[in-house]
Order: C-alpha cells, then structure tokens, then sequence
C-alpha cells in the first residue's frame, strides 16, 4: 500500500483524486497543476514571500494571512472568489504588476474553509509566525497547516450526515489492493481483490465507500 506522509508534504510518485459522490468514476485530480502565476518583474517584498509560499504548495489553494484577513492572489483569487462567491478586485489596480485578489475574514476561515474542501480542494493555511508590532520589515509567515477532503477531522468541517473516507488504492499484476480510513473517527477496512472481476469489484468498493480522497499510484 501506498504510505501517506505528514500534511502538505508532496508524495513522490502519488495522485490525489477526487471521486463522485455515489459514483466509481474518477472525477479529477485534486493535485492542481503548477501554478501558471509569476512574480512580476516589480514587486514588493510581501509579495515576494507570497510567491515563495506558493511555489511550495502548487497542487493546493493557499489562503495568505495578512491582518484581519487571509487574502488570495493571482490564480487562486480568481478561483476562489468564484468558489466562494465572494468580491474579485486586484492589488495594484491599474498599475504596473496588477495582481487578482480576494480575501476573507479571518474569523470566518472555517466557513469558508469547509466551501472548498466539500468542493473538493487542498488548502495551505499561511499565517503570520511574529508580531507585525515588533517585526522588522516584511513579517514572517509561513504554511502552518494543510487541508485536504480526505484529512479532515475537525468537527466544525466535517458533515453529520456522512463519513469522510481517504481511500488507498495500489494495482500490480497479482491484484488490486484496498484500503478505506475515515481519519475522524478511526473506521478502517482493508481488502484484496484478485482476479478477472477485481476491475468492476474495485468500482464496487468506491460507490461502496464513497471516499473524499484516493491516493493511488501515478502509473496505472
């Protein structure tokens, strides 16, 4: 079986899909592709930070605390202000190294947070590691937590009304090999199925199960 690493640390070799609710199809990748987003030829050091932050979590929506709120740039402003139905409007409007923007209130994280895990998104959480009062120049952030639909376990993200599997499936010529966990409350399956009818029997388990992850080998 494919081992799953800390939080926010990128599995070699391993996909993050999403599967249909109530179906074994395989929808997309929850890995977003590599950020299309560069740092403009003039910027300012916070956005600088930002733009090293982002390169080190490129497959998950990054929510960038700044005061009062966590703002999201670029990419994942435009995305996220669709996906949460909130303002777009952009940092430097009008001048040179225009930048999207979006931004929620910090009070309101879990909120929003749950918005996009339900709809099936990685988010990194950055926030500020020292005191804006006492720091000396740009203050420093850095990714402190990360999100996916398959990890969570806090009871204000999660639903009443259905479990929140993690799925691990692994392929090879003896078989296909199954393992389910719901993290939030320890309810773990494993089985192995072998034979002609194991293709339609892994369907089976997936419609069974119906995880809000799967992890499974980059090559089928």
């Amino acid at each position: 079986m494919c081992n799953r690493r800390s939080p926010g640390q990128r599995i070699r070799g391993i996909w993050h899909l999403k599967v249909a609710t109530g179906n074994s199809k395989l929808l997309s990748m929850t890995q977003r592709r590599p950020s299309n987003d560069t740092t403009p030829a003039k910027t300012t050091p916070m956005m600088k930070q930002y733009m090293r932050l982002r390169a080190q979590y490129p497959d998950a929506m990054l929510l960038f605390r700044m005061g009062d709120f966590y703002e999201m740039f670029g990419e994942d402003a435009v995305l996220g202000s669709k996906l949460l139905d909130i303002a777009l409007t952009s940092r430097n409007r009008g001048k040179p190294g225009e930048v999207p923007l979006c931004g929620i209130p910090y009070h309101a994280l879990e909120v929003y947070l749950k918005k996009l895990i339900r709809k099936g998104y990685k988010v990194a959480i950055c926030e500020q590691v020292e005191d804006p009062k006492t720091a000396k120049g740009v203050v420093k952030r850095d990714v402190v937590r990360v999100v996916t639909p398959g990890t969570v376990v806090e009871p204000g993200l999660l639903s009443d009304k259905e479990s929140s599997y993690i799925c691990s499936v692994h392929i090879d010529r003896d078989g296909i090999g199954f393992a389910v966990i719901d993290l939030s409350t320890g309810d773990f399956h494993v089985t192995e199925l072998m034979g002609v009818e194991s293709a339609a029997a892994l369907g089976d388990e997936l419609s069974r199960w119906e995880p809000k992850e799967l992890v499974v080998q980059e090559r089928l």
